[in-house]
């Protein structure tokens, strides 16, 4: 007779004590465990897929001497992955004596509730801006209460009173987290190696080693990365799985490696933080990281997940294919690199072996006059999901395109490399004649689908005007996109 072991138990701090839960399947999510284990139920669940924002929560992560805060969405979080973790919960905030914390004070005195539905996501959000901005001494701006709200939405109020709150807090009493205890705390947590585990359910090895041995032995585990896409299979799909292989804690693949031609971005980084990296390089990036999801889901998700995933509507991958980028594929049997759009084989199927993760992204260094946009297309400006992502970087010689890569997303089953288009540039001067050339044959390269995003036809036009668009820019012309509007500061 068998019998199934217990559970893997899992323990974090919160509120100033350790949780510690007992029998957590794998698949279970952070907001199943808040709502219906721990009765929080100040933390709602609105989408179930990371998109509204209702039920946002705050991750604190010892790094060094300090806490790394972020705020996430617990509803595609997988509970196991607070692990070892701090966490904030709406009810955490308020003093002991009941008085509100500044996030949730601003919003009392600016009137940014109404419905009260998705009240505590913001406040969560609210949280972990004071915590990375005010507690740091920097202004909250217009501008930043944008990008660091857009994974939050609103029907009722409309977001001014919610953006004025977010610059209120810092003119309220400020409170302050005891980060040395609670340092103290996360301490006792670290995890202890105990070797191979016989009953594997969910796993987190903190090394490449143990991940490449776990990989090996249980080729059958879901391997998550982040969990922003995967998190939806349990919650829209009712998928269970019985084994859960989370690569977020391998301390190798959380870096971001500099060398003299390019830069190398492990699968564990945030997606927050690879684009950080890639904007350094690359300044004209910004807008296009800031619109890449909202920032719940860009501080839980990695470039390797997306990356892995292959989803034809990831909008990282067609930037990446456009620079050129390599992919490092890792195994107990060694490693093998290659060109990012040859990992995918079919619609969310690649060339990966069972025992094979997804370890580096190598980007190159921007070399002398490359030209570099990449665009993207939705429904909503914010915290949306593309019809069509085109990048597009050139780089010109006396006039003439000396070299070409597209690449191009929502126009096949993966994401793809124009090399049609590639070659109607390549060799030809920079002219608008050229120019239309290309864009009748990028409106050919791809049949793409029709579905709730797009129409194909529609796809097929935008990919074309986009490099239009793109000539256009070349050109000096600037004020035709939404990305050359700025928000400005009101007057009192």
């Amino acid at each position: 007779m068998h019998i199934q072991p217990p559970l893997k138990t899992i323990q974090f701090v919160r509120g100033g004590e350790v949780v510690s839960l007992a029998n957590v399947p794998p698949s279970r999510t952070l907001l199943e465990v808040l709502r219906e284990d721990l009765g929080c139920t100040g933390t709602k669940e609105g989408c179930g897929e990371g998109d509204c924002g209702a039920c946002t929560v705050v991750v604190g992560e010892a790094e060094g001497d300090h806490i790394n805060y972020k705020a996430v969405n617990s509803c595609i979080k997988l509970a196991h992955s607070v692990d070892g973790l701090a966490l904030w919960t709406v009810e955490d905030l308020a003093g002991a004596n009941g008085s509100l914390h500044p996030a949730q004070e601003a919003m009392v005195q600016c009137h940014g509730s109404q419905c009260g539905f998705c009240t505590p996501g913001f406040v969560m959000s609210l949280f972990g801006m004071y915590q990375n901005h005010v507690r740091q001494g920097r202004p909250i701006t217009r501008e930043l209460a944008q990008q660091d709200l857009s994974g939050n939405l609103c029907r009722c109020t409309g977001y001014r009173p919610i953006f004025d709150a977010a610059q209120q807090m810092a003119a309220l009493p400020p409170v302050k987290i005891d980060e040395a205890d609670l340092l103290s705390k996360l301490k006792l947590l670290a995890p202890v190696s105990k070797g191979p585990e016989a009953d594997f359910t969910y796993k987190s090895p903190r090394t490449l080693p143990e991940l490449l041995t776990a990989r090996a032995a249980h080729p059958d585990a879901q391997l998550v990365a982040g969990c922003t896409d995967v998190g939806l299979w349990v919650t829209k799909m009712h998928m269970q799985f019985g084994k859960v292989l989370d690569v977020t804690r391998v301390k190798e693949l959380r870096r971001v490696e500099h060398y003299p031609q390019h830069i190398a971005i492990g699968a564990a980084v945030t997606l927050s933080d690879a684009f950080a990296a890639l904007v350094a390089d690359r300044p004209q990036l910004q807008t296009f990281a800031n619109r890449f999801a909202g920032l719940p889901v860009r501080n839980a998700g990695t470039l390797g997940g997306n990356v892995a995933n292959g989803s034809p509507i990831g909008d990282s991958m067609p930037l990446l294919i456009a620079l050129g980028a390599n992919v490092v594929l890792m195994s107990r049997r060694g490693h093998r690199e290659m060109p990012l759009e040859a990992l995918y084989t079919g619609y969310r199927k690649n060339v990966m072996a069972v025992d094979e993760v997804l370890a580096w992204i190598k980007v190159p260094k921007p070399v002398a006059d490359e030209q570099l946009r990449v665009y993207k297309i939705s429904k909503r400006y914010d915290d949306d999901i593309s019809a069509v992502c085109l990048a597009i970087k050139l780089h010109m010689k006396d006039g003439v395109v000396a070299s070409a890569s597209l690449g191009a997303g929502g126009v096949a089953a993966t994401p793809v490399r124009a090399m049609r288009t590639e070659a109607a540039l390549t060799g030809q001067p920079w002219t608008l004649q050229t120019v239309r050339q290309a864009t009748t044959t990028l409106r050919t390269e791809f049949s793409p689908i029709s579905d709730m995003r797009a129409s194909g036809a529609y796809r097929s036009e935008v990919l074309g005007n986009l490099l239009q668009r793109f000539w256009l820019e070349s050109q000096g012309m600037q004020q035709i996109n939404l990305e050359s509007f700025v928000l400005v500061e009101e007057s009192s």
